[in-house]
């Protein structure tokens, strides 16, 4: 499947989602259960002439070369705008996401690739409406876990979303965002300037083609791409009808950890939450829960506040003293020879690791807490 036809086949799929389920999960080899069950693609016939055919199309090869033109003028739109799109087929797609049962043909992108395929990656949702305390604790979990070198994935939606991203940002870490709508169309709006900081450090990710507006009924597809990207899903505040518990629930059927913060019984900010509780989610009050229950760190493993020195392997990579405290992007080109383009890409991915973290000024150091490996 080339990228053409991956967005090709999404555009394709957009009013027969049930349909693009079953052409995607036989494209992939995966059985169908018999309501799904599809006519064969005869040999040699292309992609979209099958998709075409199967939907009863008068005539298959003219609206297969239809969906490709608009393919292509979608991703020259994108282009121009500063995205990328990954196929199905891609290498470079999510592999998470591949084997969630319906993952999108063609994910569209800014920012890093790199944090898509990140090994631990983590949601953290709750209420639009949330409260100081819930607002507070999403803050605290994000940035734990952006300091154990944790990507932290979430909905940009007012709330619990927003709180958790802008954390790990100001932790230095990475966030990813899945929208609602186009990556041209942020919402809510008044987030245009944190999207503009998760494409910068971290990603915006989203299955709906260039101009697609935030409709209702897009949110709870959306839902289903945060908790596939994902190792867990915490939920930290939710009301009984919270969308959080659609992504839950998707997190629960992709074999994926469910994880939910408790709170006082009123004045029911939390009912949802205790029924994930209740239903066996693990119960989480810090983000050292998160990273125990995921075995990535043993719970004796934390180190007292202060700043860590570097290992020594890492100092002699970057050609520094083990006992230095922070250090630049600059110095560590001048001890090293190598380029600044280099170095800034090295530092990147030792950030992404849990290794170093920014302190501002354009300085780094080693973290505080380090995740076992």
């Amino acid at each position: 499947m080339t990228v053409l036809e991956a967005v090709a086949l999404a555009q394709f799929g957009l009013p027969r989602r049930r349909l693009l389920g079953a052409l995607v999960r036989t494209w992939l080899g995966r059985s169908l259960p018999d309501v799904d069950d599809v006519a064969p693609r005869t040999p040699g016939e292309p992609l979209l002439t099958w998709a075409c055919r199967i939907a009863l199309d008068p005539d298959p090869a003219a609206e297969a070369a239809r969906l490709l033109d608009a393919a292509a003028q979608s991703v020259a739109t994108a282009t121009r705008r500063g995205q990328s799109v990954l196929g199905l087929g891609d290498a470079d797609y999510p592999e998470r996401l591949r084997q969630i049962p319906d993952p999108p043909p063609a994910l569209w992108l800014r920012g890093e690739r790199e944090a898509l395929r990140w090994p631990r990656l983590v949601a953290v949702v709750g209420a639009r409406a949330a409260s100081p305390a819930g607002l507070a604790l999403s803050r605290t979990l994000a940035a734990g876990l952006a300091e154990a070198g944790v990507v932290v994935v979430s909905g940009l939606a007012r709330g619990i979303d927003s709180a958790a991203h802008r954390a790990a940002l100001d932790r230095g870490g990475a966030s990813i965002a899945v929208l609602g709508s186009s990556l041209d169309r942020i919402y809510p709006p008044e987030h245009d300037r944190l999207a503009e900081g998760l494409a910068a450090q971290g990603a915006l990710v989203s299955e709906l083609p260039p101009g697609t507006p935030p409709l209702p009924f897009h949110f709870p597809l959306r839902n289903r791409l945060i908790s596939g990207l994902s190792s867990a899903v915490v939920v930290v505040e939710a009301s009984e009808k919270s969308g959080s518990l659609i992504t839950a629930m998707a997190a629960a059927e992709q074999g994926r950890e469910v994880m939910a913060v408790p709170g006082p019984v009123t004045p029911g900010r939390h009912r949802g939450t205790h029924a994930l509780l209740r239903d066996g989610a693990t119960l989480v009050e810090g983000p050292d829960d998160v990273l125990v229950a995921l075995g990535w760190k043993a719970a004796e493993t934390a180190t007292p506040g202060g700043v860590a020195p570097l290992e020594p392997s890492l100092a002699r990579e970057l050609g520094l003293e083990p006992t230095v405290e922070d250090f630049s992007a600059d110095e560590v080109a001048a001890a090293t020879g190598w380029a600044i383009s280099r170095t800034n890409s090295r530092l990147a991915a030792l950030e992404l690791d849990g290794r170093i973290q920014r302190i501002g000024g354009g300085r780094f150091q080693a973290l505080r807490t380090r995740v076992l490996r």
